[in-house]
């Protein structure tokens, strides 16, 4: 609003699209708060029918991700599905937003390793949902912005019709709880499935997982033992390596960029 006011208060009129960059001068930089002299861009807009919004809303009430496309030069906007992996930026002249559901974690078990979870990702704003009908650990569980719910984790996977921009995370060690919530997710879009456990139970759990019909392909997307290697030992570590390999695995990082804790164990034994 400040930067807004400034610009009407300097006799600029808006009739089209248009980007106004801030802090290019130290002077600048320190009146905004930027740090280490950076810049910030502010796009202004004015708004008309051709803006498009009522359907934009339309489709961010059917839970649609949208990419809103604005031409600079011309004011002409489109609206079109967005890729999970899709970013906002400027191209060509044109400004690309994006719109649409937050990220969104199912963790399954609600654990200590589940506490520090939620609240790193409940932190980088995503929807965090943790799963458990065991009462005795439900009591006591409680993360600002996080919901705890008792269902049967497959249940509510299914009921989560999970999206490219959806986690599932299975942290109990219990195969009653895990496998059934996994099979789901991994026959699903979401972008992360992963399960808590040593290589050994992770081996077993991949067999149980056969039986249960999923393919390959499928069982080549589980992340298990889950995160990448950080020589965590306690909870808030092994969270922290969770939620780096998630964040890689949502940024699109190449694999070969990441050690996961299955590749660290062989090269130390092999050491």
């Amino acid at each position: 609003d400040d930067l807004i006011a400034r610009v009407r208060d300097n006799g600029i009129e808006i009739t089209l699209p248009e980007i106004i960059s801030y802090g290019i001068s130290a002077d600048e930089a320190h009146r905004f708060g930027l740090p280490c002299g950076g810049t910030i861009e502010l796009a202004i807009e004015p708004l008309s029918i051709e803006s498009r919004i009522p359907e934009l809303l339309a489709r961010l009430d059917g839970g649609e991700l949208v990419e809103r496309r604005v031409h600079l030069a011309s004011g002409a906007v489109s609206l079109e599905q967005a890729q999970a992996s899709a970013i906002q930026r400027i191209e060509d002249g044109v400004l690309h937003t994006l719109h649409g559901p937050r990220w969104r974690l199912y963790i399954i078990g609600a654990g200590p390793l589940s506490r520090f979870l939620a609240t790193i990702a409940a932190g980088m704003d995503y929807r965090v949902t943790v799963c458990d009908p065991r009462e005795e650990y439900r009591s006591g569980f409680s993360i600002p912005g996080v919901s705890l719910v008792h269902a049967m984790p497959d249940d509510l996977v299914i009921e989560a019709r999970l999206d490219a921009r959806s986690a599932v995370v299975a942290l109990t060690h219990d195969p009653k709880l895990d496998d059934l919530a996994l099979m789901e997710a991994l026959k699903s879009d979401a972008f992360y499935v992963g399960a808590i456990g040593s290589r050994a139970n992770n081996a077993k759990r991949r067999e149980r997982l056969k039986l249960l019909d999923l393919t390959e392909a499928e069982l080549a997307r589980l992340h298990g033992p889950i995160g990448i290697y950080i020589g965590s030992k306690t909870p808030a570590e092994i969270a922290i390596s969770i939620m780096a390999e998630m964040t890689a695995v949502k940024n699109a990082v190449p694999q070969q960029m990441l050690v996961p804790h299955a590749a660290a164990l062989t090269l130390a034994s092999a050491a």
